[in-house]
């Protein structure tokens, strides 16, 4: 489906004190009470789109409309005269593939990070010859078919993948589901290739789209800190640290995750590195797991932390901080004198500064004393919208700790 004509659109329209020159300057999202949300206007079908006028009645911008939702406006275009169609999505997905052929050498990343790439509520990754979307806005689930077609038009993928799962769609009011739009159901884990490693996505059954892209600059600093020694990946997924400081040359590496199938991915990319006998995969509670390892007088020479978002809103933030001051606490005394400890946050809600604060917390608590020498960030697949802050998420806190 495409947009009607700008003349057949509906018109939603800000409130009197609402500002309007955060749209005209880049604020891509429209809060419930910024609009005067009547009964035709709450009659929108979720979806659809409209033209956003500021109280005087004059356009701002198209945007698509969810009144079930607290961001009711997401903007589309800044031209409130455009038109949603197959051509405007290929416009948008081309912009984007270009900056990724740029940046990259063989197709692995994220394609579209959302509002930062111009499509609104939409994330897809690409892995090879695959594509997994995931429309995590109203809009974007009912477009779903176009933004397949004009995926393969633009990057010539012979499988798109629809993940419809997670936090975001049901904030917006979505049912959950995942479908195969374009292509065959992949028959084996896809391998990716990332800083000499070889990690297995699973895109049907995986977290997310079934690897996180977002860390891959992380990783390879990492993988300049553990000195050919011993390394702890905690919440490590599919092996994202633990793989990478293997591929480098690190002695060893424990995982430890809670989910059996992670692991077995994790096994699985070590195999097809040649290093299966230098990867040993722990399933455990996190927080147990790194108890029982500073009982045992376990050290390593590089231990990282990467858990999920433990303050996903403004609701969680004191308790998300709390438990990344825990992490940081019972991840400290498990690291060698003069090793090195990461800790990653990728909670929209928890700021850098709040997250840096809550970690050097916690490793004093854990007894140790700490240099922060890096503090990194998603990759540039990963790009950031200057006006949006939700879309620079991640953090990575790089500590050298002292004896």
């Amino acid at each position: 489906m495409s947009s009607d004509t700008t003349a057949e659109l509906p018109v939603i329209r800000l409130r009197p004190k609402s500002k309007p020159l955060a749209i005209r300057h880049g604020f891509p999202w429209v809060y419930a009470d910024e609009v005067v949300l009547d009964r035709r206007s709450r009659s929108i079908t979720p979806g659809s789109f409209a033209v956003l006028e500021d109280a005087e009645r004059r356009p701002l911008a198209l945007v698509t409309v969810n009144p079930d939702s607290k961001i009711t406006g997401r903007v589309m275009d800044a031209d409130p005269n455009a038109r949603i169609d197959p051509d405007w999505l290929t416009t948008c997905l081309s912009r984007a593939l270009a900056l990724r052929e740029r940046l990259f050498d063989r197709p692995f990343y994220r394609l579209v990070h959302a509002e930062a790439d111009g499509l609104p509520g939409v994330i897809i990754d690409r892995f090879g010859d695959h594509a997994v979307i995931q429309p995590n806005a109203a809009w974007a689930d009912r477009m779903a078919g176009d933004l397949a077609a004009a995926l393969v038009a633009v990057t010539g993928v012979s499988t798109v993948i629809l993940n419809g799962q997670g936090r975001a769609r049901s904030l917006e009011g979505l049912d959950e589901r995942m479908e195969v739009l374009i292509g065959a159901t992949p028959d084996a884990p896809i391998p990716v290739p990332m800083n000499g490693a070889i990690y297995l996505a699973d895109l049907m059954g995986g977290q997310k789209t079934g690897l996180f892209f977002d860390q891959r600059p992380n990783h390879a600093f990492a993988q300049r800190l553990h000195g050919g020694g011993r390394v702890l990946d905690v919440f490590s997924h599919v092996g994202g640290f633990g793989l990478a400081a293997l591929a480098s040359g690190a002695a060893g590496a424990v995982c430890v995750d809670g989910s059996a199938a992670a692991l077995d991915l994790a096994r699985g990319g070590a195999q097809a590195m040649g290093m299966a006998e230098r990867l040993e995969a722990r399933q455990s509670d996190a927080f147990k797991a790194l108890e029982g390892m500073a009982t045992d007088g376990e050290r390593f020479d590089l231990v990282i932390c990467d858990p999920p978002a433990f303050a996903p809103s403004k609701q969680a933030l004191e308790a998300g901080l709390r438990a990344y001051e825990r992490v940081a606490r019972l991840s400290a005394p498990l690291v060698a004198p003069g090793g090195y400890l990461v800790l990653c946050s990728c909670s929209h809600a928890a700021d850098l500064t709040a997250f840096r604060n809550a970690s050097a917390r916690g490793i004093g608590r854990g007894g140790r004393r700490a240099q922060l020498i890096q503090t990194g960030q998603a990759g540039p697949d990963h790009p950031v919208l200057p006006q949006l802050a939700e879309t620079g998420y991640l953090k990575a806190l790089f500590f050298r700790l002292d004896g």
